[in-house]
């Protein structure tokens, strides 16, 4: 049978400001096994179709609203296979609950919604139809990331005591928004953000990390949310001690006014048998520690006989020639487009599992109860919601 081109839809990330529009069509256009089909691409609608036939969709938009009508309408070989929203935050959840509702699988940008509220509502939305559900936490697209989480099950490190993550960046260590940067303006606007500034940008990848290599969650923790530069209405600065539900504990701290930093963002899972640790200025390498042993140091590649069969699909350089952002990016894109091409009996390999809509549920808890917490002066706070 002769495989086509999965049909992809896009909402935002259109604009000649947005940062992760790009990045995603890449992604998509990646290894040639889909296409960009339907967009809705600007908040003005003109504007929208305009972006569409710029970047050339197949088919523009002037809305979310309008795309996910339009495609819904039509025959099952025509309409978009999946829907990827790469809008800010306070517009996720609309065009998400939508395409779920239309039956329409979706890859949506992280944090998954502003606040608990609506996560819970989309969840079951999704739950509702059984779509596929895709986060875009994209480092967890790094293979040596998920080679880490495989690592971890197989009890490498043996039992988890302490999880490390972080993700420091320094580009709002001034006043940046008020200079009309648009990634700025949104990010430390609450009506768009949600309640947590650095928390809900970057704060939720580092907590993602723990999620995502151990297995683990928080629930219960103590957050110190601070806004460092004067006058700014949410967090640059995020801080949280958890416990885990293995007794664990874990450490999560981002923070946007780390001048220097550049996205140096990575996790350390310490063990009762060693410490795996992973860099993203070392992405394409997972450091091992064992007590009185050299470390050992793994790294990416198709050449290496060491990597398991559930990542193997997902490596595309050999060794030597690293596989960076948009390989991470679109590795996230292919699980759902294996996900999707399974469903209907074709022939590909078994989906990773990377972060679905629980995962951005729990990561939307852990959140709220670190806002909570930081109210309450780093009162411990029970987290809401596992997954």
């Amino acid at each position: 049978m002769k495989r086509s081109k999965l049909r992809v839809g896009m909402v935002g990330g259109g604009g000649a400001n947005s940062f992760f529009g790009a990045p995603h069509r890449r992604a998509i256009l990646m290894d040639n096994t889909s296409e960009l089909a339907a967009g809705a691409l600007r908040s003005k609608p003109a504007e929208a179709i305009a972006a569409a036939e710029e970047l050339f969709f197949a088919r523009g938009y002037p809305d979310w609203k309008a795309l996910v009508a339009g495609e819904a309408a039509l025959p099952g070989g025509e309409r978009i296979d999946y829907l990827t929203i790469v809008t800010p935050n306070d517009a996720h959840v609309g065009p998400a609950e939508a395409a779920a509702n239309a039956g329409i699988p979706v890859l949506c940008e992280k944090p998954l919604t502003t606040n608990l509220d609506e996560a819970r509502r989309l969840h079951a939305a999704v739950q509702a139809e059984g779509v596929p559900f895709v986060v875009a936490h994209t480092y967890t697209g790094y293979p040596m990331v998920m080679f880490a989480r495989q690592l971890v099950r197989d009890g490498l490190v043996g039992e988890v005591r302490k999880v490390e993550a972080w993700y420091p960046q320094g580009w709002l260590a001034t006043r940046r928004e008020e200079g009309g940067h648009k990634q700025a303006s949104w990010r430390t606007d609450p009506a768009q953000a949600g309640a947590s500034g650095c928390g809900g940008d970057i704060g939720s990848h580092a907590y993602e990390f723990v999620r995502f290599a151990t297995g683990l969650h928080a629930v219960k923790l103590s957050a110190r949310m601070k806004s460092i530069v004067p006058g700014r209405a949410l967090d640059d600065d995020f801080t949280v001690l958890a416990e885990l539900n293995n007794g664990a504990i874990a450490t999560v701290t981002a923070s946007q006014i780390t001048i220097g930093a550049e996205n140096d963002n990575g996790f350390r899972v310490i063990g009762t048998a060693g410490t795996l640790q992973w860099r993203h200025t070392h992405f394409a390498q997972l450091e091992h520690f064992v007590a009185d042993r050299p470390v050992a140091v793994y790294r990416a590649g198709v050449d290496y006989g060491y990597m398991p069969a559930s990542i193997r699909p997902y490596l595309r350089m050999p060794c030597g020639h690293p596989e960076g952002f948009h390989e991470a990016l679109a590795n996230l894109h292919r699980t759902l487009e294996w996900t999707i091409r399974g469903r209907r009996g074709e022939d590909v390999p078994k989906p990773f599992d990377h972060p679905g809509i629980v995962d951005g549920v729990a990561v939307m808890a852990f959140l709220d109860a670190a806002v909570a917490s930081a109210r309450e002066d780093g009162a411990w706070v029970d987290v809401p919601f596992s997954g």
